[in-house]
């Protein structure tokens, strides 16, 4: 793999000001601050940190534990992996970790100088003008330690974030850059620094927000995140999207400094980090000086409580995906009442699987949260279901014929939703020598055979019906923290919660979902689709069109069944002629109620008949524009639209307007792939069902 410019953000080098900004630090204390930092960084050496304390170090109990968090999660040395890395203290112990694990598997020194199949990405921000060097430094320091480096840009083309918005929107064009790279490399799975004083941070940060156990179980041992940038194969959508593992869990912050010295590397330390306009800045210093080992130790514990709470919660969502929906290929999903027993299901699993379901179905990324949420638990407690609702992207109603026994969820295109239609990249033949889907799914198969054996019983977990006001309480009372950490935790959420300003995180909620690209659809609106080229539309159909010039007798099967003889010769010339022209750009959008009413009057015009009329005016034809071998053409076009109602009734009315259709550019009717319509023979159209995000989010693991 060669190295290479490309672009994004990362959440050490966070600016507090586009215009001054202290220069990130590499840690040498026999170096003069006064010394600019361009130099500074070149002459950096930990020569004398590491003759302190390289004989104190044992790297051996770090190796062996991270090992051991590699084979939980599945991954193996000879696994294609790449790293995340910001030049600081933890993405660098990631680095002599990944790297050592690495070397002592079956593809050491195979590919020479660099380790085998190891890739770390090093994002820019390109907020200010030193990044770019600051970015390249470390590219050249990851470089020496026999890792290739990649370097990614962001690129703000929308415009800078604001300042009370910099954090947030760094850390999700970073996402989008790791993505991106690991897409056009094919790696399957990212390695990311986070570790225990993370997990702490963020504990008290959401704390203070009022998350609920869900929440306060933090971030996952393993994620899978579903791709932006969805790439096709040989016409195969590739949307398997990144494994996003965090090995540096069980890992403290000193660990970090420790495993960095032991390797002999050094690190950037970022003066930003000491910025109070940052919650998490805040609370980094404010545990610091509260954190004795007993009050790490507690905290720590609580946190585990929390994420078995949630682990159990996601066991129950899997077994109800499992047994009680039903998802069809035009869309929609089925839940049946009966089966889900609603009210048996505790209400934080039951909201779980709801949200789940509906973000499957509007392939919506944010989770469903506060009134909606208890909206949807009522609604859905409520038996038989008789009324309808629209919530988060969906429409929810009784499925027909079910007599309330069964629920309708389909996407309802009036809400805002993901952006309309996004081309597919397609990848080079060398990219193709690596297959991440097959690789992908053994190593989930493999985590999840260390965590099947941890499946918990509602008597392991506390926090099931623990609201998040009395997560503490209930800890105390459980014995899992001491009357002076119960104290202090509470002092630490008092204090950031006084902070917190719910205006502002209001603002920031808004433009998260502009950034998602989310936006009130016009169902009349239709995007250009070349021949030949696929996309995704809504991030939920696969589409894929193209004209077929040399027809075979199998592509008239289906009319010799209708006792039709349509001929083979000279159908490109009938093409040529019929609505669907050779040099068309077809154009995809939402279907309308216009539609099927087409379907109806078209299926019922007689072409061998005076009433000729009728077709020629659906398609506003001229009568000398009209050779007599077009009638064969329309003949095909009607038995198709009356096959297509056939497969229309069979769809609930409230689902079909989630169904693409594809139009010319004077908006006439072409295909509507889902159910089988096309106008010419010549058409090859392909619409499939495969969302972005699949239901249930994807493998993730709190174990």
């Amino acid at each position: 793999m060669a190295r290479g410019l490309i672009r994004t953000t990362t959440s050490t080098f966070l600016p507090t000001s586009f215009l001054k900004i202290t220069p990130p630090i590499w840690k040498n204390p026999s170096v003069s601050l006064s010394v600019p930092w361009t130099q500074f960084l070149c002459k950096c050496s930990l020569a004398h940190h590491h003759h302190q304390h390289q004989h104190a170090i044992d790297m051996s109990k770090y190796k062996e534990a991270f090992s051991m968090q590699m084979a939980m999660a599945g991954l193996k040395p000879h696994h294609r992996i790449a790293l995340g890395v910001s030049g600081g203290p933890d993405s660098m112990a990631l680095c002599v970790l990944t790297a050592g694990w690495k070397t002592n598997g079956i593809n050491a020194g195979e590919s020479g100088d660099f380790v085998d199949g190891l890739l770390a990405i090093v994002v820019d921000h390109g907020l200010r003008s030193e990044s770019k060097d600051e970015a390249n430094i470390v590219c050249n320091r990851v470089s020496q330690m026999g890792i290739r480096c990649e370097i990614a840009h962001c690129d703000w083309s929308d415009g800078r974030p604001k300042q009370g918005h910099l954090q947030e929107a760094a850390r999700e064009m970073r996402y989008q850059a790791f993505q991106k790279v690991c897409a056009q490399h094919q790696i399957g799975v990212l390695l990311i620094a986070h570790h225990a004083d993370d997990q702490a941070e963020l504990f008290i940060l959401r704390l203070s927000r009022n998350s609920g156990v869900i929440g306060l179980a933090g971030m996952p041992f393993i994620s899978q995140v579903s791709s932006r940038h969805t790439y096709s194969l040989g016409g195969v959508s590739n949307n398997h999207g990144v494994l996003l593992v965090r090995p540096l869990m069980n890992f403290s912050k000193q660990d970090m400094y420790k495993i960095c010295l032991g390797g002999n590397q050094d690190w950037v330390e970022d003066p930003t980090n000491k910025s109070l306009l940052f919650a998490r800045n805040r609370i980094r210093m404010s545990l610091r000086d509260v954190s004795s080992s007993i009050f790490k130790s507690e905290l720590q514990a609580v946190i585990s409580a929390c994420r078995r709470t949630r682990s159990f919660i996601d066991q129950v969502c899997c077994k109800l995906i499992n047994q009680a929906i039903v998802v069809k290929d035009q869309g929609y999903a089925i839940i049946d009442l009966e089966i889900l027993s609603p009210s048996k299901v505790e209400d934080i699993c039951l909201s779980k699987f709801l949200s789940l379901v509906l973000q499957f179905i509007s392939q919506r990324y944010r989770p469903v949260r506060g009134s909606t949420s208890k909206l949807l638990l009522d609604y859905i407690r409520t038996f038989p279901c008789k009324n309808s609702l629209t919530a988060a992207g969906c429409y929810l109603c009784p499925a027909p014929g079910s007599k309330g026994t069964k629920t309708l969820v389909c996407c309802s295109v009036n809400c805002p939703l993901p952006s309309k239609m996004e081309p597919f990249h397609a990848c080079t033949f060398g990219e193709q020598e690596h297959h991440i889907p097959s690789e992908l799914e053994q190593i989930i198969v493999d985590a999840r055979s260390y965590s099947d054996h941890l499946v918990l019983d509602e008597s392991d977990v506390h926090f099931l019906n623990v609201t998040s006001e009395s997560v503490l309480t209930e800890a105390k009372r459980l014995g899992i923290l001491s009357e002076s950490t119960y104290r202090n935790i509470l002092l630490l959420q008092r204090e950031e919660t006084k902070r917190f300003k719910s205006k502002t995180e209001t603002e920031l909620s808004s433009n998260l979902e502009s950034k998602h690209g989310f936006q009130s659809v016009n169902m009349s609106r239709s995007e250009p689709l070349q021949p030949g080229h696929a996309c995704y539309f809504m991030s939920r159909f696969f589409i894929t069109w193209k004209l077929n010039e040399e027809l075979g007798s199998s592509a008239f099967s289906e009319e010799a069944n209708c006792d039709l003889n349509l001929g083979l010769e000279n159908w490109q010339c009938h093409c040529r002629s019929c609505v669907v022209g050779h040099d068309m750009v077809a154009e995809v959008r939402h279907m309308i109620e216009s539609d099927w009413l087409y379907l109806v009057k078209f299926s019922k015009c007689l072409s061998n008949s005076g009433k000729f009329q009728q077709q020629r005016d659906l398609l506003d034809y001229r009568a000398d524009q009209i050779p007599e071998k077009i009638n064969q053409c329309l003949d095909y076009a009607r038995l198709s639209a009356q096959r297509a109602l056939l497969s229309l009734k069979s769809i609930p009315a409230a689902a079909r307007g989630g169904l693409p259709v594809l139009v010319n550019h004077k908006g006439l009717l072409i295909s509507v792939p889902s159910i089988g319509f096309k106008h010419c023979p010549c058409l090859v159209v392909s619409a499939e069902f495969k969302p972005r995000v699949p239901l249930g989010g994807g493998h993730s693991s709190f174990i």
